[in-house]
């Protein structure tokens, strides 16, 4: 399935990871974040209905 790159593999390989890793903990942090945002809003609106 992959091309033959020759003495360029590890180069190709190492590039390709250099991208997806940093893009896969982008994601995640994000995901994360915007769990702790949504939690946080829905307290702040529980609160908002407890106090008129």
């Amino acid at each position: 399935m992959m091309p033959e790159l020759g003495k360029y593999t590890a180069t190709v390989l190492l590039s390709y990871a250099g991208t997806l890793g940093p893009m896969i903990v982008l994601l995640g942090w994000s995901l994360w974040r915007g769990a702790k945002v949504k939690a946080a809003l829905a307290a702040q609106e529980e609160r908002m209905k407890k106090n008129g």
